[in-house]
Order: structure tokens, then sequence, then C-alpha cells
């Protein structure tokens, strides 16, 4: 039987930490005890994303893109290219290392992963939550290294206070950090480098201090200011309702659903969709898919047309429309 271009509904995979909470679990209905992070797309060497329903059940995505066509991702992508894409659910329990990500120009050619920029989409915050975005008005990268592992660094850092429902793009080369009682959508370039700076004096479970990264972060960390950050959010274009970033990595756009809407998936990207809240359908070709807070959908490139009912919220993401290898 010849496999269709359909809704994929995707099983998550849950991670741990030492920061992480037991919300994605109790929840989100992500399995595990204590989990920190849910990767709700994934493909990587470690770790990929499996097929929860209908022809495709069980198989991988990648097998799903054999099956049917690389062109599933976009038109010019091709069996063992990067996929461009990896989305996270993240809860933070407690606060997560200081680090940096490096940009693909900052890698050298022995380097396995890719750079990293990436979308904070706040799904909830506790009271008082706040994440480091940067450095602090006035301090340089001088000022900064200067101050990596001693008792200064944390007054060198930009303390923001969030709530539910911001969002916030973190560039490359940006040194951030998510605080307590966070829970994040992470949309971000397919890489899992990061380079940690500062992680409190905290022991892992073998009463090991967790490794720093420092030169190589040193190397990469630059400062913005929020109109560089904006810029770099919306490069592709101003600021839209709806849009939480369009630039050259992927778009992202917070769609809340009540009653019915139709949208259509163009042969030029995938689209990916990552319920937040409420609940609802999927519908496509006299087919429904059920679809509840926490769940993630794959919709191949060149699907076509569907429609989304029920009460929902969803990020959706695809990769820029002039987007090429």
């Amino acid at each position: 039987m010849k496999i269709q271009r359909y809704p994929l509904r995707l099983c998550p995979l849950a991670k741990s930490a030492i920061w992480g909470g037991q919300r994605l679990s109790s929840e989100w209905h992500k399995g595990g005890e204590r989990v920190a992070e849910s990767w709700e797309l994934c493909v990587r060497l470690s770790a990929v994303s499996v097929i929860e329903n209908g022809a495709a059940k069980g198989m991988t995505l990648p097998e799903y893109l054999e099956a049917v066509g690389y062109d599933c991702v976009f038109p010019a992508y091709q069996k063992g290219d990067r996929f461009p894409l990896l989305v996270k659910l993240i809860d933070a329990a407690d606060r997560l290392s200081v680090q940096v990500h490096p940009a693909d120009e900052d890698l050298g050619p022995t380097d396995a992963d890719g750079g990293k920029n990436e979308l904070w989409y706040v799904v909830d915050a506790r009271e008082g939550a706040s994440i480091v975005l940067g450095l602090s008005d006035g301090v340089s990268n001088k000022d900064f290294a200067d101050a990596v592992g001693t008792d200064e660094l944390e007054k060198t850092l930009c303390v923001q206070p969030v709530r539910a429902g911001e969002s916030y793009w973190i560039p490359a080369g940006l040194v951030h950090a998510i605080g307590e009682g966070i829970l994040i959508a992470e949309i971000q370039q397919n890489s899992d480098l990061t380079y940690r700076l500062w992680d409190y004096g905290r022991r892992d479970r073998t009463g090991n201090l967790r490794p720093l990264q420092t030169e190589k972060a040193l190397g990469v960390v630059r400062s913005f200011s929020k109109d560089e950050i904006e810029a770099l959010c919306f490069e592709k274009g101003a600021r839209r309702d709806g849009f939480l970033t369009d630039n050259r990595y992927f778009c992202t756009e917070k769609r809340k659903i009540s009653g019915k809407k139709e949208f259509f998936v163009c042969a030029d990207s995938f689209e990916h969709l990552l319920c937040i809240e409420g609940e609802g359908k999927l519908v496509l070709g006299g087919e429904s898919y059920d679809v509840r807070r926490g769940d993630s959908y794959f919709l191949p490139a060149g699907m076509g047309a569907y429609r989304a009912e029920g009460e929902w919220t969803s990020l959706a993401s695809r990769l820029p429309i002039t987007h090429n290898t």
C-alpha cells in the first residue's frame, strides 16, 4: 500500500537533567517521573521521532521520508542532509546553566554539530520568574570575560522577568539561561551544541561539577541591543500579528483556533504543529486527527489543504519559503 502525505503525530522523546521538573510527566503526559525536556520533532543520530498514527505508525520520520519522498521536508532536501529544526518542551524546575550557542560560521571543519539560533515561547511561568537575556547595559565583552569564573559574573548579566505568552529570540552568541519555574516551548536549528559558562557550582548525581566550556564560549559571545535582536528575529519582514519569528532559519506563528479555520501546506516546506492549549481536530481528505495539549504533528510539504477545528492553540513552524541548502 502506498503511504500518502497526511498529518503525522509524533511520539515525544523524554530527556532528563538535574534541573528538570515533573510537569511534563504529570500534566503533559510525556512519560517518566522527572522530565526536563520533551523533544517533539527530532531527527538526529542519537534520537529520532517515531510516528504514532495512521499508515506509517511505528515508522521513524526518516523511514517515512524514505518511503514517501525527501521533498516532504522541502524540495531540495536529500537523504543525509541535516534536518533543519528541533522542537522541544522544557520544564525548568531549577535554573539552567548560563550558556551560549555558536553560529554556523563559528564552527570549524571538525565540529560534528551545527550552529544554533532558537526561539523561546513561555508556555507558563511562576510569579517572579526570570531569564538571563544577554549582558547588562554597558557591559563589554571584555568586562564579561574578566568576570567569568569570579563572583562578579552575575552582575554582568541582564535578568529579564517573564510571563506566560511572551516569546524571545535567542540568537547564536547571546548569553542566556532559563530561570526556575518556567515551562518553555523551544524551536531551534537542529543542533545540540551548547557552551556552558556558569552552573552555580552545582554537582551532578555522581557528585561531580558539570563541565564548563569557557574558552569556546568566550570565543563566540557577543553583545546585542534589543533592536538588533528584533531585527534578527524578523529579518524577512516586519512583525505581523501572531508571528513570533520570521527569518532565514524558520517562521513560527501562534495560532488560536476557535471553531473552524482552513490552512494549506505548500510544497516549499513542511509544517510542524505543537499544541500548547486546548483540544480539537485536524481534518484532511475525509479523515480527522485528534489534537490535545502536548500533541506534536509533522505536516509533510505538499500535503495541501486541511482544516483545524475546535478550541486550541498551537505553535506552527515552517521553513522560510526561500529556504535552500
